[in-house]
């Protein structure tokens, strides 16, 4: 579980995604389970708590950032 880039230079914005370890950073993913909008003022990430919990239990391994931002959200 790792974030994917997208937008323009310096108005950057982020997929949550679930990838295989050994794909780019913005190549194959598997499945999208929420965004991350770090310019923006209101609600900056939603998750799709379903999904995330359903991952999560088989033990897939998130980034240090997707980390970060799941316990933001109380799901990790």
């Amino acid at each position: 579980m790792r974030l994917m880039r997208g937008g323009t230079k310096r108005r950057p914005f982020y997929k949550v995604v679930v990838t295989d370890s050994r794909s780019p950073r913005d190549g194959r993913f598997i499945e999208i389970i929420g965004r991350y909008h770090p310019l923006s003022a209101e609600e900056p990430f939603h998750f799709n708590e379903e999904r995330v919990s359903y991952w999560l239990k088989n033990g897939v391994q998130p980034s240090k950032t997707a980390q970060d931002l799941l316990k933001k959200q109380n799901l990790l």
